[in-house]
């Protein structure tokens, strides 16, 4: 029996084979792709290929890659561990053509590879496959060159409601390319129920899709118009879990090698001997997306991709503890998935101890509130009527003990209870928008600029150059010109302009001739074309006119220096903090650099000292900033850093600073780094669990920075008449007597407090033997009222006491109310009413509550109102 390392490889080596290019797989979070929240297709790389916004070196490419449907629209999570064939992560075999082969040769690959004896030697009377209704071609060569039985292909039409709304027509979304697509289905015998596709028992077991080959032959438009691409390409995708199972003689994924190693580790850090449980499911299929997510830098929070993250080690962490796990058990679980995932781990591998140290955390954090929350959970299940949990408690499950709401569902689905979702949506629209944070992950491309051309780059030995317009774009639209006052976007045939990419700003500058003027305000790629983003600020320009290109000096040269910084920081960085660290991202503008990073504990300020100092050790060293091209194995074979998920060619430029940093990138930089001059930095912080940010300058600005501190410190010594050496003693000193000076004014305030109510107890009522006071008090800071109520409690015994002050534009409000009363009259009710009153709201206990308010105008109404409420109250206990 093959294992699933082996399928996947029998899978690379046989399209190799047929002249496609491996191609590793991407990241999980997509670069440069603002359509999608997570990877979830094995096509999602080379979406620009397809749409003419990118070329490659290749036109037949093969991939093993690495999915998560775990959020936005491609969900399976609710599925996860309650069938047999959902996954949040999974990968996804496929092969691709970009205008090379079409129909023929990716029908006969498919069958050759599944059938042949060479390959995964299926038994051919066991498959079956779709064509889309109309797809002639495609059902032709299934029946007359494969030799398929015609009862065997099944034709879907429109099965979804509307024209190409079919099982068999793809589409990349609403408009861009699309197609017909031919599904191959495994027969797993008549001993599993279900039916053929097209079938009404098509839903079952017996007949499970494999592969998809995907024919992309149209571009529909945003009206619906489908045109004819000029270069028809293939996609395909083949789920490699699913045909595991199948070469593996079982019907469920989860009994695969992959699964029943994870299910076993489970099981046994956690003590269980049930293997069948479907709990043991789950957590197996959430460790993959947790680790794999985590090595591809999302970290866990509340909004993006990391509520997602969060919400995936929660639902795994509750089915741990549904097993009886009494400590946290997620994270050991990281070391069984590299071994047992094998070469497709191999990034997972190097960030094993960042992933376990996140893992890890975020479950020490649930389980703080995991208990009580099911107790809660628990104690509202037995309230519930009609089978429905009501809203308000799923968002107080969620805001309080940090419940996602598919976790709640999760529960109650076991005990034949639904939630309230509409409640509980309409309890928190703004968190609900966060957690579908995709759905504003569009883009309509149809109007995204597109262009075939390549702009050739000079920045890196000039800047300013000759060049001719090939291009000029308005409103996304092709234009042939543009006038004075006109915004545009211009495209050169050379450029020494830098199009904003790997962290680097987009160069600005001018584009001149004799008449006329274009200020260009950022530089942008758009595929292999550089667009220079501006406005015409004197004459016209045309396509096809010559032009000068010339870069602002001082802003690249300022943009060079943060760069260069930035490469020698991250070495300091793996140096003093360890080589752990790996950037999560980065900004290079002309002020500063920005660099975020993977660290779990927060850094000391020696180690910030020393980070700087190494820094700028290195530049006093005046090292040589040298320049490689080089195939990228060989780069990676010579040591050189490479961001993991971003997109780089196979000649990749190496950049090597001395003997202390090497990198790939294809930004600007000094030419030695003395250049860089000084490197200071300006802040150190958290910017999400296991992700530090440094902000830093250097330069001119730098030395700026150190004379702005300057300063502001022999500002502070004037003020506090003392030198250097003696500053830290006095502001001692001037700390420890404003301590002191507070807890006398605390003091003076209780006082206050006191005397303000001896003289209010002149005011009390008494309606029907209770004591009631309803006062405004003056000058009285909102933090007295308490003390105020509580020694009036005291004196009165028994009794409502309702006080406002103002102060700042702002109304405060306390109510009290005797333990003896409150059976009768609520603080918390009477407050909120009160409050109501004068545009504001508050709340709390039954003897005391607090509010606050914007109508000053009102209050003296609210009052008196209040007053006669709470008399007529009480003349009706």
């Amino acid at each position: 029996m093959k294992s699933t390392a082996e399928i996947r490889q029998t899978f690379l080596d046989f399209f190799r084979g047929k002249g496609h290019e491996i191609v590793e797989s991407s990241s999980l979070v997509p670069h440069n792709d603002p359509t999608l929240l997570f990877t979830n297709a094995g096509m999602n790389q080379f979406k620009d290929v397809f749409l003419g916004m990118d070329k490659r070196t290749y036109t037949r490419a093969t991939t093993a890659q690495r999915c998560v449907r775990a959020g936005g629209k491609h969900n399976d999570l609710d599925n996860v561990g309650y069938t047999a064939r959902h996954h949040t992560f999974f990968e996804m075999l496929g092969n691709f053509s970009f205008g090379d082969y079409f129909k023929r040769d990716a029908i006969h690959f498919a069958w050759e590879l599944l059938t042949g004896q060479g390959w995964y030697n299926l038994p051919k009377e066991r498959l079956l496959v779709t064509v889309y209704e109309t797809d002639d071609e495609a059902f032709d060569i299934w029946a007359n060159e494969i030799g398929i039985p015609k009862e065997r292909i099944v034709r879907i039409g429109d099965n979804k409601g509307a024209p190409y709304a079919s099982d068999n027509f793809w589409q990349m979304g609403d408009t861009g390319p699309c197609g017909p697509c031919s599904e191959i289905f495994y027969d797993h015998g008549d001993h599993i129920w279900g039916g053929p596709p097209g079938s009404p028992e098509e839903d079952g077991d017996r007949f499970i899709e494999i592969w998809n080959i995907v024919f992309m032959q149209f571009n529909r438009l945003p009206n619906g118009t489908m045109e004819k691409l000029p270069k028809p390409s293939v996609d395909t995708g083949m789920g490699l879990e699913r045909i595991s199972a199948v070469l593996q003689h079982v019907n469920s994924n989860y009994d695969i090698d992959v699964f029943k190693r994870l299910i076993k580790d489970t099981a046994q850090i956690i003590g269980v001997t049930d293997l069948e449980n479907k709990s043991l499911r789950v957590i197996a299929d959430h460790i993959r997306s947790c680790a794999f997510l985590i090595a591809d830098g999302v970290v866990p929070s509340n909004e993006g991709r990391g509520y997602v993250l969060r919400r995936i080690i929660r639902r795994a962490v509750r089915h741990g503890h549904m097993l009886g796990a009494k400590d946290i058990f997620f994270y050991k679980l990281v070391s069984s998935l590299v071994d047992v995932m094998e070469s497709a781990a191999s990034q997972l591998a190097k960030s094993q101890k960042l992933v376990e140290e996140t893992l890890k955390l975020e479950e020490e954090q649930f389980l703080k509130t995991l208990e009580r929350g099911l107790l809660l959970l628990d104690q509202e299940l037995s309230k519930v009527v009609n089978n429905q949990l009501p809203g308000d408690v799923a968002f107080k499950l969620y805001d309080t003990y940090g419940f996602p709401l598919d976790l709640t569902a999760d529960v109650c689905r076991e005990k034949n209870i639904v939630v309230d979702e509409v409640g509980f949506n309409q309890c928190m629209e703004i968190q609900r928008q966060r957690s579908r944070e995709s759905d504003s992950f569009s883009i309509d491309y149809s109007s995204a600029i597109k262009l075939d051309g390549k702009t050739e780059f000079l920045g890196y030995n000039t800047i300013e150059s000759s060049a001719t317009i090939v291009a000029i774009f308005q409103n996304g639209q092709r234009v042939d010109d543009v006038n004075q006052g006109d915004e545009a976007v211009i495209v050169l045939d050379k450029t020494p302009f830098y199009g904003e990419s790997g962290g680097q700003v987009g160069d600005k500058g001018r584009l001149t001739s004799p008449d006329n003027a274009f200020d260009v305000k950022d530089s942008q790629k758009y595929g292999q074309s550089i667009g220079h983003v501006g406005y015409l600020s004197k004459g016209s320009l045309k396509v096809g006119d010559k032009i000068t290109a010339a870069v602002d000096r001082e802003l690249r040269e300022r943009i060079r220096r943060n760069h260069s910084a930035t490469h020698l920081l991250q070495a300091a960085l793996q140096q003093i903090l360890g080589e752990h660290v790996a950037q999560k991202g980065s900004l290079v503008n002309d002020s500063y650099l920005r660099f975020d990073f993977s660290h779990m504990q927060s850094i000391t300020t020696e180690q910030i000292q020393n980070i700087e100092n190494l820094v700028n050790q290195q530049i006093r060293r005046n090292l040589e900033v040298s320049v490689e091209l080089m195939p990228i194995d060989e780069a990676k074979g010579k040591g050189a850093m490479a961001l993991f998920g971003e997109k780089y060619d196979d000649i990749v430029r190496v950049l090597t600073m001395g003997d202390f940093s090497i990198e790939l990138c294809g930004g600007t930089h000094v030419n030695r780094t003395g250049d860089i001059g000084l490197f200071k930095i300006m802040s150190e912080s958290s910017i999400a669990s296991g992700v530090r940010r440094i902000e830093a300058t250097t330069g001119q600005m730098a030395i700026d920075l150190v004379h702005s501190d300057d300063k502001r410190l022999n500002e502070m010594m004037a003020l506090l008449k003392v030198d250097k050496l003696n500053m830290v003693p006095r502001l001692s000193q001037l700390v420890e007597q404003t301590k002191q000076l507070e807890k006398v004014i605390e003091q003076l305030k209780s006082v206050q407090a006191a005397q303000e109510s001896a003289q209010l107890v002149n005011q009390v009522e008494t309606i029907n033997n209770v004591k009631l006071l309803v006062a405004k008090v003056d000058n009285t800071e909102a933090k007295v009222l308490r003390e105020m109520i509580d020694d009036l409690k005291n004196q009165l015994k028994s009794g409502v006491i309702v006080l406002a002050t103002v102060n700042d534009d702002k109304i405060s409000l306390a109510v009290g109310v005797t333990k003896d009363l409150t059976a009768q009259i609520k603080a918390g009710i009477l407050v909120s009413q009160l409050a109501e009153k004068v545009g504001g709201k508050g709340g709390g206990r039954p003897d005391f509550a607090q509010a606050g308010g914007s109508n000053i105008s009102a209050l003296p109404d609210a009052l008196l109102s209040i007053k006669k409420e709470l008399a007529d109250g009480l003349k009706a206990i």
